[in-house]
């Protein structure tokens, strides 16, 4: 494929990102209790704090200095700031710091998946790493509307706790632009090209796992 076509190829699976499963549309509309947002915010936790550790497993696998140097700003950003922007959410919807860090609220099902994108990343080529982080290119409008319908349906949210949102927006377009063209530069062939939708898909697949066992929880509770 010519840089064009991978481009559409890779946007494609916009179609698998877990702005469509049933979960996410019903805490969009909301549909849901305050115990289920708290879940979501509680288990979303738990892939958060691993962010930083697949990113520097890409590090620690990537040959490149200069791809090296750009993909340590993801670890600072997570690290300075962000982990302390989920905390603060958490607190706005009800939780405390405590029970979040203590992961006593984390599924068995987000821990698999989860854990899973780690090894993922631990193991597999650093590119096919930052491909699956390309899930990015999909995230900053579901961001945008999860401010506003959290909002319009969840007024009980204390404002602060949409600060995680609003900071990461920018950041994470920024982002997306910059690993879509490594990825479209560096995976020329095709085996490298199909193995990038492979690692995106993958990804697309640990976050629908991820709700998937929210979901689960929250219908059976």
């Amino acid at each position: 494929m010519n840089r064009q076509e991978f481009a559409a190829a890779l946007r494609a699976l916009s179609d698998r990102y877990w702005d469509s499963h049933r979960f996410h549309v019903r805490l969009h509309a909301g549909g849901c209790t305050p115990a289920q947002v708290r879940s979501w915010v509680a288990n979303r936790w738990y892939y958060q704090q691993i962010l930083s550790r697949k990113n520097a497993a890409i590090i620690a696998n990537c040959p490149l200095p200069q791809v090296r140097r750009r993909w340590v700003e993801r670890i600072t950003f997570q690290d300075a700031g962000g982990l302390e922007d989920w905390l603060v959410l958490s607190e706005a919807v009800g939780l405390s710091r405590q029970e979040v860090v203590s992961e006593q609220h984390v599924l068995r099902g987000v821990r698999f998946a989860v854990d899973s994108y780690l090894r993922f990343c631990q193991t597999r080529p650093w590119l096919e790493g930052a491909a699956a982080a390309l899930t990015e290119l999909f995230s900053p409008d579901l961001m945008a509307s999860r401010i506003v319908a959290w909002q319009q349906h969840y007024d009980w949210i204390k404002p602060d706790g949409f600060a995680y949102f609003e900071s990461r927006i920018p950041v994470v377009r920024s982002d997306s632009e910059y690993t879509l063209d490594l990825v479209l530069t560096h995976a020329v062939d095709p085996q490298a090209q199909q193995a990038a939708i492979a690692a995106l898909s993958f990804k697309c697949d640990v976050l629908g796992a991820m709700l998937d066992a929210i979901d689960y929880s929250a219908m059976t509770s």
